[in-house]
């Protein structure tokens, strides 16, 4: 199973689950014309945990809105 397959699932047993993809693979399998699915955040690695925290906490924060 991919990371996209289950985030998939995940969201189909989620709905409104916010996903974070963190490999530079899950570029090619998420992203639709240059776009990515809604609900779904891409931080390309090399990242730094600072960037990965602050990635997390405004997809946390976004949910809280």
């Amino acid at each position: 199973m991919t990371g996209a397959v289950l985030a998939e699932e995940a969201v189909r047993l989620r709905p409104g689950l916010k996903i974070l993809f963190t490999t530079g693979y899950a570029r090619n399998a998420i992203v639709h014309h240059g776009r990515l699915d809604p609900g779904v955040e891409l931080i390309t690695k090399p990242f730094s945990y600072s960037d990965l925290a602050s990635r997390v906490r405004d997809i946390l924060d976004s949910v809280a809105q």
